[in-house]
């Protein structure tokens, strides 16, 4: 496949897909190195942006997605009848602003950086597809963990998580050692693991 084909490949990949795509299966599927799908993806972006496309691709950490240019809101929006996302609440913002710095996160975790309770912001954050559930905590109690979606990081024009402002964070954390993935994820048996590790500043 030249490189020519490879960018028409991802092109009506992305576009048939609607949601991001991780580099490392467009390089399974294409048959190519992650580093030559990084390339020809950025050499589509470069091309699009220059030429003022009313498409864009964006990237998103690993993954690309295909979607309308921000020039071009405004007329989409119209066309298809389409509402702004609802704007998000100070506490929803606050929460989200937590799980984003200390992910992977519990709702506890959360509560004890904000000192209140958060279990509406957490599931409103869900239901906005901002964050989502990656697994649980390996802990008596198995607390859902949380982290940011490529949606988050889309919202927020952010191709990853290192584009964050730098902020002074308290030493407080999830040991990512202790989350089980959701893929990963077994029974569950019926009587908790007494023997488990807990995070002594997170309580649950």
């Amino acid at each position: 496949m030249e490189q020519n084909d490879l960018q028409r490949a991802l092109m009506a990949v992305l576009f048939a897909a609607g949601e991001p795509v991780d580099a490392k299966r467009l390089s399974q599927t294409l048959e190519h190195d992650e580093a030559e799908i990084h390339e020809a993806c950025k050499t589509l972006m470069d091309e699009l942006s220059f030429n003022r496309s009313g498409i864009r691709i964006v990237r998103l950490e690993n993954a690309y997605q295909m979607c309308s240019s921000p020039e071009m809101a405004e007329y989409v929006t119209k066309t298809l009848e389409t509402r702004k996302p609802p704007k998000l609440s100070p506490s929803q913002l606050e929460t989200l602003t937590v799980i984003a710095y200390y992910q992977p996160a519990t709702k506890a975790l959360v509560e004890q950086i904000r000192g209140v309770d958060s279990a509406y912001c957490v599931s409103a954050l869900v239901t906005k597809k901002l964050i989502r559930e990656c697994g649980r905590l390996n802990v008596p109690g198995r607390p859902i963990v949380y982290e940011t979606t490529p949606d988050f990081l889309r919202v927020f024009g952010l191709e990853s998580l290192a584009e964050l402002p730098e902020i002074e964070k308290v030493d407080l954390h999830v040991d990512p050692s202790q989350v089980e993935p959701l893929e990963q994820k077994q029974e569950e048996s019926t009587q908790p693991d007494a023997s488990a590790p807990v995070q002594q500043e997170i309580p649950l």
